[in-house]
């Protein structure tokens, strides 16, 4: 007589697969709630390479950040920094805001070009600074007394941006050509050293 087939194998085998899935299911579970637990005690936790690390900086208002080495050495980052220089010419002018406008005058080149020369060798300059200076106002203004620029204001031989600035050296700034020079030559001493430093930048900076 033949034993008959048994059912229990396949219903063991069954409950033993349905216990394997289930404890899957709750070591993913628990995996992913441990997971989500540590980033919100600590969000950096996964992220940080070392102890140092630090979630300051631009975008979260930092001016610098800072990092030790090891021993007494220190480098410090920090944002840059730059300045402006800006060019005489584009200056805001209270002439030319004012409506100033240059009095009729005719203008001697060769006679400021004359007082000029003795002024220069007043201040101790030798002939080559009274070289440089021709030539830098030659640039300017052709040694014209009257020489008025419109868009910036700048007025007389040495260009004075306002030309009132000239009134500290005489009150006829407008048409005399030795008070011009004179407040010329104490702006380029006071800037620039010399007339040929002034016609040096000039050259590099097509102002001065």
């Amino acid at each position: 007589m033949g034993t008959a087939p048994t059912s229990r194998e396949p219903i063991r085998g069954g409950v033993r697969s349905q216990a394997k899935q289930t404890a899957v299911v709750l070591f993913a579970s628990f995996a992913v709630f441990g997971l989500v637990f540590v980033n919100m005690v600590d969000p950096y936790g996964g992220a940080s390479a070392s102890a140092g690390f630090r979630t300051g900086g631009p975008l979260f208002g930092a001016d610098a950040q800072r990092m030790t080495a090891s021993g007494e050495y220190q480098v410090t980052v920090s944002n840059e920094s730059y300045s402006v220089e800006l060019k005489p010419e584009q200056q805001e002018s209270t002439a030319a805001s004012s409506g100033w406008a240059p009095p009729a005058v005719t203008p001697d080149p060769g006679s400021a070009q004359a007082y000029a020369a003795e002024a220069v060798a007043a201040r101790g300059w030798p002939g080559t600074e009274f070289d440089c200076l021709v030539a830098l106002w030659a640039k300017e203004s052709g040694w014209r007394v009257n020489a008025y620029n419109a868009g910036s204001g700048a007025y007389g031989i040495p260009q004075a941006l306002p030309g009132s600035k000239m009134a500290s050296a005489g009150a006829d700034w407008e048409t005399n050509a030795a008070t011009q020079v004179e407040w010329g030559l104490g702006y380029v001493q006071g800037r620039y050293g010399t007339p040929c430093g002034a016609w040096a930048h000039s050259q590099d900076s097509g102002w001065y």
